[in-house]
């Protein structure tokens, strides 16, 4: 048996984003009908360490079914040192036999992934003529969601802001020679978020970046930046005046601060939760149902989607002979 290792690069080429808005919307349909089964990630916090290492399980029922693992560290200080938050992998294992198949790196899949799917929420959820975004943050999962926004609306205008000026100067620096829109570092969240249509927080926060006066009507946000109960990016009014969509209700129960502060302080409850984005994908709801409406996307990741992006880099570098094929 040989099992086939994807490294950061291949990823990046097998797994381009507008590509990979399309699996995640299979990916959403088939956990809308029932077709994933998922623990909750677990998460291992050692004392007086600056990092947790999340693993995070999934099955596919189907013809080809499959069982995933992704195995990760999140280190939130690595942005100094110029690296990724996220290190580690993604493994694939085949479910009919339990054989290893592949181990792709995680960093990437990652980084693809969740700004897929923030575009892929954003495409049935924002209005259709939204065309100015703010990002709040200015590291990896910022720039993979410049792009994959950019996919999905026809963007006029980006404004981001990080902690230090400096580092949302330096992404725009070195993000304007890609994009045909006007792209603004801004001093402040506030700045970044008025007036805008679409919004994205992409921080590590334990403290909400977004305020309610700050987001006009009809916004759409993208809550991506935290996965702890103890931590959120939005502050209460905001959970209060928005229509809440996640990406899976139970772990949004268990781990979204955003959601689980504002439930603590009794200003929501489960029915504040409008649907899970399959639900929305399928058809089950509505969506966005008015053009003032604010709609919230809070993701939290799944394990279903390392699963799904790593069988389609998988499949891909079967086609092209990209990765390495070492015997197991």
């Amino acid at each position: 048996m040989n099992t086939l290792i994807i490294n950061h690069d291949e990823v990046k080429e097998l797994l381009p984003i507008r590509a990979c808005i399309d699996v995640m919307e299979d990916a959403f349909n088939e956990l809308a009908e029932g077709k994933y089964h998922q623990p909750l990630r677990t998460i291992t916090r050692p004392p007086d360490v600056k990092g947790v290492m999340a693993m995070m399980p999934s099955y596919r029922a189907g013809e080809r079914p499959l069982f995933g693992l992704k195995a990760i560290c999140v280190f939130p200080g690595n942005a100094a040192l110029g690296k990724d938050a996220h290190q580690g992998a993604v493994i694939l294992f085949d479910g009919n036999t339990g054989e290893l198949r592949a181990i792709v790196n995680a960093s990437a899949i990652t980084a693809i992934r969740t700004a897929a799917v923030s575009a892929l929420a954003t495409r049935v959820l924002a209005r259709k003529d939204a065309a100015t975004l703010a990002i709040i943050g200015a590291g990896v999962q910022a720039r993979t969601h410049l792009e994959a926004i950019a996919c999905v609306r026809k963007l006029e205008q980006v404004r981001v802001a990080a902690l230090r000026k400096e580092s949302a100067e330096s992404f725009c620096r070195e993000l304007k020679p890609h994009v045909s829109c006007d792209l603004e570092a801004v001093d402040s969240s506030e700045a970044a978020v008025r007036n805008a249509q679409i919004i994205v927080t992409a921080t590590t926060s334990r403290d909400p970046v977004i305020r309610r006066e700050w987001v006009a009507a009809g916004a759409h946000i993208n809550a991506i930046g935290t996965f702890s109960p103890k931590a959120r990016e939005l502050d209460t009014a905001t959970m209060v005046a928005g229509s809440v969509f996640v990406d899976r209700r139970e772990s949004a129960f268990n781990e979204a601060g955003d959601y689980l502060i504002a439930a603590a302080e009794g200003a929501i409850g489960p029915g504040s939760i409008r649907a899970e984005l399959g639900e929305v994908l399928i058809g089950k709801h509505p969506g966005r149902t008015s053009e003032d409406e604010i709609t919230i996307f809070k993701s939290l990741g799944l394990a279903m989607e390392d699963l799904a992006a790593a069988e389609y880099c998988y499949r891909k570098a079967g086609e092209i002979s990209k990765g390495v094929s070492v015997a197991w």
